[in-house]
């Protein structure tokens, strides 16, 4: 299957619709990082399954943080498959849409006129970027997490209040969510960087936040938008500090 990536022995990178998901596997169990957009959810089931795995061996739905391209399909997933769809208890309440911390449709049309924002907005639009995703059954992850792929939650808040990045120490790999990315259509650079500032609900949060990233041990980087990035956690910080 096309943009789907063997990152390490279990921990599966894959591309949906300018954004991403991990897939962790431990034995015949499954834990996924983020769903995608609603419109990607063909694509999820089959990346599943180009694993070796089905909806039905999922143990977990962990998210990064509420926002629609990262929620798509958990409220269906968790509900048809009985999956707990797990997150910061500080975005418990996003994702049940008890609130909204995401860029507005007007925020979105006074950007308009910035390279690749007009046609991004409407791929956004095709897949579903503004239906309802809440996940009434969202529910805050235990401590410790003990989930396939043993990942260990790391509160990174800024984009959203709730925001969490999961770091895998066994295997050297950091899922850094949207606290830190590698590409985005909006964005004119690659490499490690945050999303543009009108994505973030406290930039300053956002900024401080790569704080947290920068200690941790691990030489692979899996954003929530763009490529993986292979390089230490603190040498992708210091290039994607704003100046």
């Amino acid at each position: 299957m096309d943009g789907i990536t063997e990152i390490r022995a279990g921990v599966h990178l894959v591309h949906g619709s300018d954004t991403n998901w991990v897939i962790l596997t431990e034995g015949d169990a499954v834990t996924l990082v983020d769903t995608g957009y609603p419109g990607d959810r063909d694509r999820l089931l089959a990346s599943l399954a180009a694993v070796g795995r089905r909806p039905e061996d999922l143990a977990a739905i962990l998210i990064t943080h509420a926002h629609a391209d990262h929620l798509g399909s958990a409220r269906y997933l968790g509900e048809t498959h009985d999956v707990p769809v797990l997150m910061h208890p500080l975005e418990v309440p996003h994702a049940r849409r008890e609130m909204l911390q995401q860029i507005s449709p007007g925020t979105i049309l006074a950007n308009s006129w910035r390279p690749g924002v007009l046609p991004w907005a409407l791929r956004v639009l095709r897949v579903g970027g503004l239906k309802d995703v809440s996940v009434p059954q969202a529910a805050k992850f235990p401590e410790p997490l003990d989930v396939p792929g043993r990942p260990v939650p790391v509160h990174t808040p800024g984009h959203t209040d709730g925001h969490c990045a999961y770091h895998l120490p066994e295997a050297g790999v950091l899922i850094t969510g949207d606290a830190l990315i590698s590409a985005h259509p909006t964005s004119r650079t690659r490499g490690p960087q945050l999303l543009p500032r009108m994505f973030h609900h406290d930039w300053a949060g956002a900024v401080a936040a790569l704080d947290d990233l920068g200690g941790l041990d691990a030489d692979v980087l899996l954003p929530g938008h763009g490529p993986a990035h292979h390089g230490s956690a603190a040498e992708a910080v210091e290039r994607a500090r704003p100046a």
